[in-house]
């Protein structure tokens, strides 16, 4: 099982997708904790990969499709807002 501690701003570490049967224990700021599906994180790392990329205006495979310039290269995502009660919900569409 992995364990992942949640920040002050509700946020985990997460640079990646776990396997959908993994178990995870989240430490939650309010000093209350949970335990959730890989599938239920990797759904919240998705919506905040597919946000990220909205917001920097980058296509559904996370390029640019703008001409070059000179910018940061780090197009991926390393923290992804959690809350106590995300494996109760039902995704949004």
């Amino acid at each position: 099982m992995i364990t992942l501690q949640q920040d002050a701003d509700g946020y985990v570490r997460m640079n990646r997708r776990y396997p959908a049967s993994i178990r995870i224990a989240i430490a939650f700021n309010d000093g209350t904790s949970g335990e959730f599906s890989g599938k239920v994180l990797n759904e919240a790392y998705d919506a905040a990969v597919a946000e990220f990329r909205a917001k920097n205006g980058l296509d559904a495979r996370g390029y640019d499709r703008n001409p070059a310039g000179r910018k940061n290269s780090g197009n991926t995502v390393d923290f992804v807002r959690v809350h106590p009660g995300m494996g109760n919900q039902q995704p949004q569409r």
